[in-house]
């Protein structure tokens, strides 16, 4: 298998992310690839925040949240899923299914020993990430979520993401710069480009390219099942505290979309709705770690 290293050059100076690397290397299962995960904040805390990325982006996307987070007096963790941000990128798309980017996150979970842990999710954040709590529930304590959505296989695809799918297929070297830019405007020129940062040519996006057709379209498809029954554990056992955030201005997993997941979260209170941010919600994040925090009681 050819793995792929971005020098760490690429990430010098980058606008707002002055955060020191921290990174797995011997994750079971995945022995010679190395992971990377943002760790802020003091080990002894009594709580810890969970921060889970998805596509194009990495942990960079969670900057503007990290600060109020542990400001709170909490440890943040945030990782960057294989084929994203600093960590390694197998070139082979073959690799990035489902259930194995679904592994990294419970092994990582479990080196780590994280406990009364917020799970803090948007995008591929929440399809994977919502699938973790009913099999380490003791772990789990609270749930921030953003737009998202469960994976089960069994409800029809929106319009909005079949057209993002096709267009992410007919885009293999996708500019990621140009699409942050334009989904998220407030974005200065380096913002933007530092999102496509750990990228130097297409090589390295093996795992950008493949995450939109692993979203499961069918009952049969490979994290279809543990979706259904992580939506039957959200729905009937979930005993936490939730807050939900949703960017108004999401073509693809906006109010519809998230008016229904809240639905499905046992005891989850009215979403708060963003009317400026979009997709990428975190880009809105002081507002929503504030929130969030009162939400929450302020830790």
């Amino acid at each position: 298998m050819i793995v792929l290293r971005t020098p760490d050059a690429r990430f010098n100076g980058l606008p707002g992310f002055a955060y020191a690397p921290h990174y797995a290397t011997d994750l079971p299962g995945f022995e010679g690839l190395r992971m990377h995960y943002l760790d802020e904040g003091r080990r002894d805390v009594e709580h810890t925040w969970l921060c889970l990325h998805g596509q194009p982006t990495w942990s960079y996307l969670y900057r503007k949240m990290v600060p109020l987070l542990v400001g709170s007096g909490g440890r943040v963790i945030a990782p960057d899923l294989f084929g994203f941000g600093k960590s390694d990128k197998p070139t082979d798309e073959s690799f990035y299914t489902f259930s194995r980017h679904r592994d990294a996150l419970v092994a990582l979970v479990e080196q780590l020993n994280l406990g009364n842990t917020t799970l803090v999710c948007q995008d591929w954040g929440g399809l994977l990430g919502l699938t973790l709590p009913m099999d380490m529930p003791r772990r789990f304590a609270r749930l921030l979520i953003m737009n998202t959505a469960l994976g089960t296989g069994d409800t029809p695809l929106t319009e909005g993401f079949i057209a993002w799918r096709a267009w992410n297929n007919k885009n293999p070297d996708m500019d990621i710069a140009k699409l942050m830019a334009r989904s998220c405007a407030h974005l200065s020129a380096a913002e933007s480009q530092a999102y496509a940062a750990p990228y130097p040519d297409a090589s390295y996006k093996a795992g950008v390219r493949r995450f939109p057709n692993l979203v499961p379209d069918h009952p049969e498809a490979d994290g279809a099942a543990i979706s259904r029954r992580a939506r039957d554990w959200w729905r009937s056992e979930w005993d936490g505290q939730s807050f939900m955030a949703v960017g108004m201005k999401d073509p693809v997993l906006g109010a519809p979309v998230m008016r229904s997941l809240a639905k499905l979260i046992r005891g989850c209170p009215a979403p708060y709705e963003h009317a400026d941010a979009g997709h990428f919600v975190q880009e809105w994040g002081e507002d929503i770690a504030r929130r969030a925090l009162d939400a929450f009681g302020g830790s």
